[in-house]
C-alpha cells in the first residue's frame, strides 16, 4: 500500500513509519523541514504540490500538530489548536479534491478528549468528553477544545469516498530517545519516580507495537469508522504506573512530589503540569469490541519490554 503520513517526523510517526516500511508498505512523510528520502515539503496550511502525493494513495494518517511537551501559554495554546485544525483541514481539501482519493484517513485526536475523572473509565460510547469539571485549573478546558476542534474538521471534510477514523490516542510508549519512555525513565532512574501530588491520578498509555498493530487493524476493518480509543486496557494510578516503571529499571525507591513541586519540576522541563495532573482513565472499548487482541495489556510487562529494549538500543 502506498501511506501518506503528514507530520510524521515526531516520534509517533517514526514508530509508524519505520514499522510500516518494515512491512513493504511505501510510506511517504509530509514535513515542513524535509531531510531525507520520502519525504516531501508541506506547511500545514494550504494546498500545494504535496496534494499529488495523496492522489491515489491507499492510506492517509494525519499525525501533524504542534508538540503538546511544552509550557501551557497563551501563545503556545494557539500554535497546538492551529496547527492541529489548519493541518486537519487542508488535508480533508486534499482528499475532497482527488481524483483518487485514498480509502481511509486516519486522523490524530487525542485521550485527553475525556474528562478528567477516577470513578469510572472513559470508552467511546459512555465516556464523558471533559471541558467543564469541576476543582481542575480552567485552562484545562483548552485542551478538550484543541481535541474536538481538530476532530471537528474531519467530520466537516466533504470526502464521501474515504472512511474517516478520529485515533483518540493514549501516550504511545516507545524506547526511542526523547519520547515520553524515554523521559519518564530518566526521572526513575535518577530516583524522581515516584507518586505526583498523591500519585490517584490515572495513566493511559499504549506499547507502540499494539498502537502500530491497532493502526493495521483499522487498516484492514473496513466497517469501522469515527472515534476509536487507542489505549492499552488496563489504565492505572500514576503512583502505581512509575512503581512498575522503576522496577522495570531495578530501582527500588521514587521520591513523592508535591503539586508544587510538580509545577517547578514542569517549568524547568519547559513542560505543564497537565500532563501529570490530569487523571486520564481511558480504555479501548470499541477496539476491544471488534476483537483486537492487545501483546503488552498490563503496564509492568510492557515496562519491562520497554526497557529491556531501551538496554539494547543503548549498546548497540
Amino acid at each position: 500500500m502506498r501511506i501518506v503520513v503528514p507530520g510524521g517526523t515526531g516520534q509517533v510517526g517514526t514508530v509508524l513509519r519505520r514499522a510500516l516500511t518494515a512491512a513493504g508498505h511505501e510510506v511517504v512523510v509530509l514535513s515542513r523541514r524535509p531531510s531525507g528520502p520520502g519525504e516531501r515539503a508541506w506547511d500545514g496550511r494550504t494546498l500545494g504540490a504535496w496534494a499529488a502525493e495523496i492522489d491515489g494513495s491507499d492510506v492517509v494518517i494525519n499525525l501533524a500538530g504542534r508538540s503538546v511537551s511544552c509550557r501551557y501559554t497563551s501563545a503556545n495554546l494557539k500554535a497546538m489548536m492551529d496547527s492541529r485544525v489548519e493541518s486537519a483541514r487542508v488535508v480533508g481539501e486534499a482528499i475532497a479534491a482527488a481524483a483518487r482519493p485514498p480509502a481511509l484517513w486516519l486522523q490524530m485526536s487525542t485521550a485527553t478528549i475525556y474528562a478528567h475523572r477516577f470513578h469510572a473509565p472513559n470508552d467511546e460510547a459512555t465516556g464523558e468528553i471533559g471541558g467543564s469539571e469541576p476543582g481542575v485549573p480552567g485552562y484545562w478546558s483548552y485542551s478538550v477544545d484543541i481535541a474536538t476542534a481538530w476532530e471537528r474538521e474531519v467530520e466537516k471534510a466533504d470526502t464521501p469516498r474515504t472512511r474517516t477514523v478520529a485515533l483518540r490516542s493514549a501516550m504511545v510508549m516507545s524506547p526511542d530517545r526523547g519520547g515520553v519512555f524515554d523521559v519518564l525513565s530518566r526521572l526513575a532512574r535518577l530516583g524522581l519516580g515516584g507518586p505526583v501530588a498523591g500519585g490517584a491520578q490515572y495513566v493511559s498509555w499504549i506499547h507502540d507495537h499494539d498502537f502500530v498493530r491497532a493502526v493495521e487493524f483499522l487498516i484492514a476493518r473496513e466497517d469501522v469508522s469515527g472515534p476509536v480509543n487507542l489505549a492499552a486496557p488496563a489504565p492505572l494510578p500514576q503512583r502505581g504506573f512509575m512503581r512498575a516503571l522503576r522496577s522495570a529499571w531495578g530501582v527500588p525507591v521514587g521520591l513523592p512530589a508535591t503539586r508544587w513541586m510538580a509545577e517547578a519540576g514542569a517549568f524547568a522541563l519547559r513542560s505543564d503540569t497537565e500532563l501529570l495532573l490530569k487523571s486520564r482513565r481511558v480504555v479501548p472499548g470499541r477496539l476491544l469490541a471488534e476483537g483486537f487482541a492487545f501483546e503488552h495489556p498490563e503496564w509492568p510487562e510492557a515496562a519491562g519490554d520497554l526497557a529491556a529494549r531501551a538496554r539494547r538500543q543503548r549498546r548497540s
